[in-house]
């Protein structure tokens, strides 16, 4: 009976460990798709873009950066690999890592909708390059509502640490602030996600909905942090 315990445990286990596992897997699997959809597309499109490309905008809309063709196609790509390879990198590197084992299902979920956002905009940024009349800034909208909701599921999750979430010096010296400052997170940039959508409908106000909710939730967030801080000292 003994043995059959033990023989039953152990694949409880290896089920509960081969669960997040192979999600963990499809998400790594998934930036390496996004990466590399990023170069195909910059080398597809090579010999149809102009020599000079347009590679920022400004709050109207307006091109107001613009580069060589080879350096304005290849940026966004390799931007993209790099900041991949970092988050990536990061839980290795935190003294904390332990506290990240307990939620990396979530962060490489995160990983991988970053770099779909930035294959997104690396998308439109060659859309708008073929000289197709897009109004960018509404466009983002739907992006960067995707990015938050998910940004708001990781803050949920997260455990202390010194790389992921919102890391104030009240945050990180009590795991009680840490806690309710990311519960409140959770909702706070979920909420963000929602008005950013908003852009769609009112694109002339598009770039204030998209970033006047992030400002205002991470400086909330910040004071909140601390406040909470101050509670437990006073105790």
């Amino acid at each position: 009976m003994k043995a059959l315990n033990q023989k039953e445990k152990k694949a409880h286990t290896s089920k509960t460990t081969s669960g997040p596992n192979s999600k963990n897997k499809i998400s790594l699997l998934l930036v390496l798709v996004f990466v590399l959809l990023s170069f195909l597309i910059s080398f597809v499109t090579y010999p149809l873009l102009p020599e000079t490309m347009t590679v920022h905008w400004g709050i109207n809309g307006e091109a107001n950066g613009f580069a060589p063709r080879v350096l304005g196609i290849i940026i966004m790509p390799v931007l993209t690999l790099f900041l991949a390879a970092l988050l990536i990198t990061i839980p290795k590197l935190d003294p904390l890592k332990g506290n990240i084992e307990s939620f990396k299902e979530k962060y490489y979920e995160f990983i991988a909708v970053f770099c779909g956002f930035m294959l997104y905009i690396h998308t439109i940024t060659i859309l708008l390059n073929f000289g197709l009349n897009l109004n960018l800034i509404a466009l983002l909208s739907p992006a960067f509502a995707l990015l938050m909701y998910y940004m708001g599921i990781l803050l949920g999750s997260a455990k202390r640490n010194y790389f992921i979430g919102i890391r104030t010096p009240w945050t990180l010296d009590s795991e009680k602030v840490w806690e309710k400052t990311h519960k409140l997170g959770e909702k706070a940039y979920k909420l963000s996600a929602i008005i950013c959508l908003f852009g769609i409908i009112f694109p002339s106000q598009a770039l204030i909905l998209i970033l006047g909710p992030i400002i205002l939730s991470s400086t909330y967030l910040i004071i909140f942090s601390y406040l909470e801080h101050k509670k437990i000292v006073k105790k």
